[in-house]
């Protein structure tokens, strides 16, 4: 990811999220950690209806080994947010996947993060290769 800020027209895929009022934090925003939430949340969407992810009985899971976020500005609630999601890298068995907050309709983003996605079996937790479908979907992204 560059230092530049994120522009919406930079990304493919959009989930909407609506802000909860526990999300914020003593300073009146969206406290830092639930950012990753976000994050998971429109990653594992993406995966679960395009992808054909069964995160309950699949034989493939994916899981976080890497991550990070850089803020811009400010979400509170009762802010809609919306969460661009791209893919930056897609290897083997890994992923890494590009995204960013922004309040619904805005060009600018919030903030921006990463994260890396390794899909291992379930019952071995060793590296796989990505599933075709996971791989198609991954694909429409990148």
């Amino acid at each position: 990811m560059n230092d530049a800020m994120p522009q919406r027209e930079d990304y493919r895929y959009f989930q909407p999220i609506i802000t909860r009022w526990h999300d914020n934090d003593v300073y009146g925003h969206v406290n830092n950690v639930t950012y990753y939430s976000f994050f998971d949340t429109a990653v594992n969407t993406y995966l679960i209806e395009q992808g054909g992810l069964d995160i309950h009985d699949g034989g493939v899971v994916g899981f976080v080994v890497s991550s990070s976020c850089d803020y811009f500005a400010s979400i509170a609630f009762p802010d809609r947010i919306e969460i661009g999601l791209r893919v930056g890298k897609l290897g083997n068995s890994s992923v890494q996947y590009e995204l960013a907050v922004f309040k619904a309709g805005e060009a600018d983003a919030c903030a921006a993060g990463r994260f890396v996605h390794v899909f291992v079996d379930r019952e071995s937790n060793q590296p796989v290769t990505i599933p075709p479908t996971l791989r198609e979907a991954l694909q429409q992204l990148a």
